[in-house]
């Protein structure tokens, strides 16, 4: 009996956290929202560019690592339009030339590089973008170009390079007959040949030419060319292929662009890389039958693995467009190149655009976002506007009273900016500043000193920034006489220890320590790694050739550190992680280490990637670890943890999704077992220590996220996006606070963080469209609930029980009736004053999970409430005088019918001030007084005014009704002329001269000036000065004398005229009320 409790009450528990765990989801926290910050100062890598054959001020944008994005208008606003799809990392674009309502799209970089993103197919859109379809190839990893048969748009070809870092998946060239519904390979093969180019013949759509590549890289070593590379062409429409071979080098061939003469289709260009970087431009002058060499042109920098895309310009023949670090261009059919102008421009271009009306207009992809040139190159426009910067790593400062955020970005430097402004503005790009150029990597920042930050360029030239001049000193660890060189990461970890802030720890392939920030270093370990020949490990398959086609430039260094971290609560507790399999311990300051083999640890394979160490903030026995495969085509998730100082662990991996590249962790500093992931799609949190996972969306598009951490003292979560720059989610405390027991409770209001008390400085005036500006956090105080259902209307409910029906019924007319007559339901927050008086109100939004809404700090407006009809809605009040600093309370109630009811616990909040001004002003209680004289004022200058326009309005009516009474009187019409002539004399005083305003001549001071006065004085923190004071007691004593004479015509010579006509037989006049039996 006892056997059978125990296993009723386990089930018991599995079904009630099973229930538990339907009701809490994703969808529960959407409404706490990340907000973007960019920055665009610049911007990220464009994959490629299509221009509306029809409309040229509409691109549709390919971002590498960042979506699609488009504008209607030339670059001047810009809409992303695949932020939901499940891949974030694009190759190609194209419109249908048949119908450029439909736009397809390859996702997965089309580069080599060892940093890119991979995806999941093919989409389309058939409604300019507005929803997409994935159409297959989800294993093809890499799309690099898509072709629309010019005369029908059923028939589809695809260029797919397929997996870099596995063999298999689907790469090759495509071919659909049916639209997209179904695919056919009929080129390369099922392990490392994929293909990278595809060229129509634009006289003949059964012709086409292809660029094969067979190329893999690992996290060691990467090869770029085999016996698979080559040039190809098909004369059926794709059917079949034949390899072109006449003229082309018989050497190991890697990456080629093709491209196709526009004036000639019988000439061809192809762009070929060769033996160790080598290369040349080929041209065919017979539809690829033979090839000469023309020049030995090939993209440098990084390699033509990155770049090589061929372009051939429409406007002139025999110009082409080589991409490369620096763009080489060609006028006379690749003989000779020279280097394009790109001054002022960022370099690195993988795509170019033409425009049919324009052969001065060139609009380039480059690493740093979009360029355009209306003169051919001489000049250039940087489209500043696109945030699309891939960030590897974030840090953040203390700085009062907005902290500031760092981040190395790739090819893009390192920068700096605050979290948030004092302009109604937000975060401008020139809020941002570069602190160090070249691929950005790591940021840190010493605790406590904002003005001292690290930075490092890529592997690990690492230099400390003096914030306050800009100066940066190289303090890179140098090896010692006879030591070899350090190896140093791409992205080398930097460590300022939690014990001394003077004190760094860095790692190449062993770890640094300086106690002088970085001015002397001593190495505290051997070589933590495996050590190894990377050249001698197996890639392609297999053991390589020294002869074959390695690309030294495109492989970062091997056997190394990535990852660092030293326990805060025990000195000297380091721990370093590395890229072949290693974590490393000590618990002596590096005199002795303990190592751990990862594949040693159940369910992590031997090879994975040490990304990201963190020690427990609570216990010196526990630590974490964020460890990633994909560098072996192994995408899934690998979060581990450590009871005992790393000598064993466990997966934390939980109900992560299988497909997760799991980049960084950061723990609460409050709550021990509330961790955030930075993962290859999303941020995820667990409340559990990692039983439990789930994702954050609110306000994240689909991106990867490479880094996140914790601004303790705002509680903020900021998150470094690898393509679309930082995000933050301002106080992630109602996360902390969260428990299943609210799932009991009607509704849950969280405390509030103190809410800052200053005057925002005014938007930079009329600067165009174009300005790319991220939003600043609410203005005011943030209040945070949770309900866990939405209030319902009467009709929300009947709608509710009839899905749950098969047979409806009739609800009857009384029933309709009701729900027609309900009132819209309201979520009210109520703000009080510590002696309990109603500041202000606020409207919520009704969401089940988490809402957020925000207070401006403000009154309402005081002045008055119009007449409307009913159900017009009165628009929002919160724009009157700010409050004063102080202790204040919330209260969350809802509104159903008329009838308001507390749904929580009131929360009591602070005002603060941002900081004091150069001067002191009034005090915060003479404020309080000033700004209740100023309400009692308002009101009564309001009344007044509408009670006197009220009143004239009256009398003209009067003057048309007495023309139509039964018993015309000349002493009624006159009397009420006078009594015109004693309301406009009243108005005069009120509001001035209207004569005189006519031209624009001053009148004598009045209330209404005085009023306006009055205002400017609570647009301050300052307060009111004496001079506001005069100004205001005249003002009063005015309208006070004003009052009295209008007293008089209101309350006794109206009604009198209105008696004389009734008397007189006159119509009845709008506003007198029932008339009498």
């Amino acid at each position: 009996m006892r056997r059978q409790k125990i296993l009723f009450y386990a089930c018991f528990l599995v079904l009630a956290q099973l229930g538990i765990a339907q009701q809490i989801n994703e969808k529960t926290f959407e409404g706490l929202e990340f907000r973007s910050l960019g920055p665009a100062l610049t911007s990220g890598r464009i994959a490629d560019i299509a221009i509306h054959p029809e409309n040229e001020n509409i691109w549709y944008v390919a971002v590498g690592s960042g979506g699609v994005w488009k504008t209607v208008n030339s670059g001047t606003t810009w809409t992303p339009i695949f932020d939901k799809q499940k891949s974030y990392s694009i190759g190609c674009i194209t419109i249908d030339p048949n119908n450029p309502h439909t736009v397809w799209v390859g996702t997965g970089e089309n580069v080599g590089g060892r940093h890119v993103g991979f995806g999941d197919g093919i989409y389309v859109s058939h409604d300019d973008g507005k929803t997409w379809k994935n159409m297959g190839l989800q294993k093809s990893e890499h799309l690099s170009k898509i072709i629309v048969h010019p005369e029908n748009s059923d028939i589809i070809w695809v260029a797919s390079q397929g997996p870099l870092w596995n063999k298999g998946g689907e790469r090759g060239i495509y071919k659909s007959i049916d639209g997209g519904t179904s695919w056919t390979r009929t080129l390369g093969d099922d392990e490392w040949t994929g293909a990278t180019d595809l060229v129509l013949d634009y006289s003949d759509p059964d012709v086409l030419y292809a660029a094969t590549w067979q190329r893999h890289r690992t996290v060691a070593a990467y090869l770029g060319g085999g016996p698979g590379s080559g040039i190809h062409k098909s004369m059926d429409g794709g059917k079949t292929w034949s390899k072109m071979t006449e003229g082309i080098p018989k050497s190991n061939l890697g990456k080629i662009g093709l491209a196709i003469s526009p004036f000639d289709s019988d000439v061809l260009y192809a762009a070929i890389e060769l033996d160790r970087k080598k290369g040349g431009v080929f041209i065919s002058s017979n539809k690829g039958q033979s090839w000469i060499k023309q020049s030995d042109a090939v993209s440098g920098g990084t390699g033509p693995h990155y770049y090589q895309e061929l372009f051939a310009s429409p406007h002139q023949e025999g110009k082409l467009y080589l991409m490369s670090n620096y763009v080489q261009v060609s006028d006379n059919h690749g003989k000779t190149f020279y280097t394009m102008n790109e001054k002022n421009k960022h370099v690195d271009s993988h795509a170019v655009a033409f425009k049919k009306s324009d052969p001065n207009y060139v609009l380039f992809g480059t690493d740093g976002g979009l360029y355009e040139s209306f003169d051919l190159t001489k000049s250039w426009r940087f489209v500043g506007n696109l945030p699309l910067i891939q960030y590897y790593k974030v840090a953040v400062d203390d700085t009062e009273p907005f902290y500031n955020i760092y981040g190395g970005t790739q090819d893009n430097g390192s920068h700096g900016g605050p979290s948030r402004t004092r302009s109604e503005d937000g975060i401008l790009n020139n809020d941002w500043w570069i602190t160090l150029g070249a691929d950005g990597h790591q940021s840190a920042v010493e605790p406590g000193n904002p003005k001292i930050t690290y930075g490092e360029y890529q592997q690990g030239w690492l230099w400390r920034i003096d914030q306050t001049t800009g100066e940066t000193v190289f303090i890179q660890p140098q090896p010692a006489a006879g030591e070899p060189y350090e190896r140093f990461n791409w992205d080398a970890p930097i460590l300022v220890s939690p014990h001394n802030p003077t004190r760094l720890y860095f790692a190449s392939q062993r770890v640094w320590r300086s106690d002088t920030r970085g001015d002397e270093w001593t190495a505290i370990s051997k070589d933590l790694t495996r050590n190894q020949n990377r050249i001698a490990l197996p890639i392609m398959g297999g053991q390589q050739s020294w002869d074959n086609a390695w690309d030294v430039d495109a492989m970062s260094n091997y056997n190394t550190i990535t990852s660092l971290a030293e326990s805060p609560k025990q000195e000297g507790l380091l721990y370093a992680g590395t890229d072949d399999g290693i974590i490393q311990s000590t618990e002596d300051g590096g005199a002795t280490w303990n190592k751990i083999e990862v594949g040693s640890i159940k369910g992590v394979p031997a090879t994975a990637f040490v990304n990201d160490i963190r020690a427990d903030l609570f216990d010196a026995n526990i630590v974490y670890a964020a460890l990633d495969n994909h560098k072996h085509g192994d995408f899934k998730p690998y979060l581990i943890k450590s009871r005992d100082k790393g000598k064993t662990w466990t997966s934390i991996n939980g109900n992560l999704p299988e497909t997760l590249l799991t980049w960084r962790l950061v723990q609460d500093h409050v709550k021990k077992d509330l961790l955030f992931a930075a993962t290859e799609f999303g941020v995820y949190f667990t409340s559990d220590g990692g039983v439990k996972w789930t994702k954050l969306k609110g306000g994240l598009p689909t991106i990867s996220f490479r880094d996140i951490t914790i601004q303790r003292r705002e509680d903020d979560l900021v998150a470094a996006s690898f393509g679309r720059g930082f995000y933050v989610l301002d106080d992630l405390s109602p996360i902390r606070s969260f428990n299943t027991s609210m799932l009991n409770d009607e509704a849950t209001l969280f405390p509030s963080k103190p809410a800052y008390w200053y005057i925002q400085k005014d938007a930079v005036y009329a600067q165009g469209d174009a300005q790319y500006k991220a939003k600043n956090p609410p203005f005011g105080a943030v209040f945070t609930y949770f309900l866990p259902e939405k209030l319902k209307s009467l009709k929300e409910r009947r709608q509710e029980r009839e899905k749950k029906t098969t047979e409806i019924t009739f609800p009857g007319w009384d029933a309709l009736e009701a729900e027609k007559r309900q009132d819209s339901l309201a979520i009210i927050l109520t703000i009080k004053d510590k002696e309990g008086k109603v500041v202000n109100q606020v409207k919520g939004s009704n969401k089940q999970g988490f809402n957020r809404v925000s207070w401006n700090l403000r009154y309402p407006n005081k002045g008055k409430v119009k007449l409307k009809p009913p159900g017009v809605k009165e628009a929002s009040s919160n724009t009157g005088v700010m409050v004063t600093p102080g202790t204040y309370t919330v209260t969350l109630s809802k509104r159903i019918d008329g009838k308001i009811t507390q749904m929580a616990e009131p929360q009591r909040f602070e005002v603060i001030p941002l900081g004091k001004g150069a001067l002191e002003g009034a005090s915060y209680e003479e404020i309080t007084a000033f700004t209740e004289e100023y309400h009692a004022f308002q009101k009564d200058l309001t009344a007044t005014n509408a009670v006197l326009s009220k009143n004239l309005m009256l009398v003209n009516a009067m003057q048309r009704a007495a023309d139509k009474s039964d018993k015309p009187s000349t002493d009624l019409i006159n009397s009420i002329y006078e009594v015109r002539e004693r309301l406009l004399n009243i108005e005069k005083e009120l509001k001035g001269d209207q004569t005189k305003g006519e031209i624009g001549e001053r009148s004598d001071p009045t209330p209404q000036n005085a009023n306006s006065v009055a205002s400017t004085a609570l647009r301050t923190t300052y307060g009111p000065t004496p001079n506001h004071k005069a100004s205001f007691l005249r003002g009063k004593n005015q309208l006070k004398e004003i009052k009295s004479k209008l007293k008089i015509v209101t309350d006794t010579t109206l009604p009198a005229i209105e008696r004389d006509l009734k008397a007189a037989g006159a119509p009845w006049i709008e506003g007198q009320g029932l008339i009498e039996d």
